[in-house]
């Protein structure tokens, strides 16, 4: 038995309904399976970890029709309990009017969705048309249930011309009251998200500090409210100049594994860390070749492609190679450390292949 805390399984039973540009974890073909097949993801963990919890998804929660079922099995498998994330399929809640009426049940008191701005930047990064209609009348089916709101609105140098968009969405919709009268504050916030997965794509139109004035007063205020921060140049952190050249901390931010750690299960039974995407290189095994004890000791004995690498050289030495220290892109400290690694990591995995 492994001395975990805890250990997370989340697996990728059924994909999900988008293809969104900002998805950090990645987009990866919905190739479904069964319930047999997932139970015996479960009883492999469990017979190694004393503290166990196990999610059929990782992408969108509860877009299996058979969602219902598959909430009492991951209940059933977990040693401990399970509570329902503020995470909803706005897919399933404009498609099966029982969906909202459950997750009340799961006592689920509040929701996060994610707008990038008017009808058309919403559907370009969801991936999909008509997911911008969708989110709106979400919003109004969680709010008439009693579920409140969160809103999450990706921002980079393209859609921050289309966020007054957003504004009018909540003052048209009164957004603030109607949570209000649940008993919840309406929390918001802006960010540029991670620099991993889908999102990575998006680097050449990261956010820069000249684009943070145009970012509406009213998101910068509800941003700032809800993460505790006193200015927006903190929510966004700092340029990859400074990051480059300037920035001395970075050993706080090695790579180092988790004594509560989060897995991945993809449909073809790969598993990584949840530590950035499901990158090749971030692969720990695979339970159709691995047994798990051999894929949890890789795991704790830093034994992977992507952790060999990691000890194998000092994060400023890489810094210097795959850093830009011309560019006035901004990021968190963290998501940046992550960035450079896995630019490193692709071109070290790939020149082995």
């Amino acid at each position: 038995m492994y001395d975990f805390d805890k250990v997370t399984v989340c697996v990728d039973m059924a994909g999900c309904p988008n293809r969104c540009r900002h998805c950090w974890i990645g987009v990866t073909p919905n190739k479904g399976m069964d319930i047999e097949q997932f139970k015996a993801i479960a009883m492999a963990f469990r017979e190694q970890v004393n503290y166990f919890e196990i999610y059929s998804w990782y992408r969108e929660p509860d877009f299996r029709r058979d969602y219902r079922e598959l909430w009492e099995i991951e209940k059933q498998l977990s040693t401990i309990k399970t509570k329902h994330f503020e995470l909803a399929s706005f897919w399933r809640l404009v498609r099966d009017e029982t969906y909202v009426k459950w997750l009340c049940e799961q006592d689920v008191k509040k929701c996060q969705l994610t707008l990038f701005g008017d009808e058309d930047t919403t559907d370009f990064y969801v991936g999909r048309k008509g997911a911008y209609q969708e989110i709106i009348k979400a919003i109004d089916i969680l709010l008439e249930n009693g579920i409140a709101l969160r809103l999450q609105v990706f921002v980079n140098q393209k859609n921050v011309l289309v966020l007054n968009s957003v504004v009018k969405i909540c003052n048209d919709l009164n957004l603030e009251e109607r949570c209000k009268a649940l008993g919840q504050e309406f929390e918001l916030f802006v960010h540029a998200g991670t620099c991993d997965g889908e999102n990575a794509k998006l680097y050449d139109i990261r956010v820069e500090s000249k684009d943070l004035s145009k970012i509406p007063d009213y998101l910068v205020k509800h941003t700032l409210d809800y993460m505790k921060k006193t200015s927006i140049e903190e929510v966004f952190g700092f340029s990859e100049k400074y990051l480059c050249s300037e920035f001395k901390e970075w050993d706080e931010y090695s790579y180092s594994k988790s004594n509560s750690p989060v897995f991945y299960v993809d449909s073809y039974l790969n598993v990584y860390p949840n530590t950035t995407s499901t990158y090749s290189w971030w692969k720990i095994g695979n339970l159709l070749t691995d047994d798990c004890d051999t894929i949890l000791k890789r795991y704790v004995e830093n034994d992977y492609f992507a952790a060999r690498m990691i000890e194998a050289n000092k994060f400023e030495d890489i810094l210097a190679v795959f850093g830009n220290k011309d560019s006035a892109k901004l990021f968190d400290v963290e998501d940046y450390y992550y960035y450079i690694l896995n630019l490193y990591l692709k071109e070290i995995y790939d020149s082995s292949q």
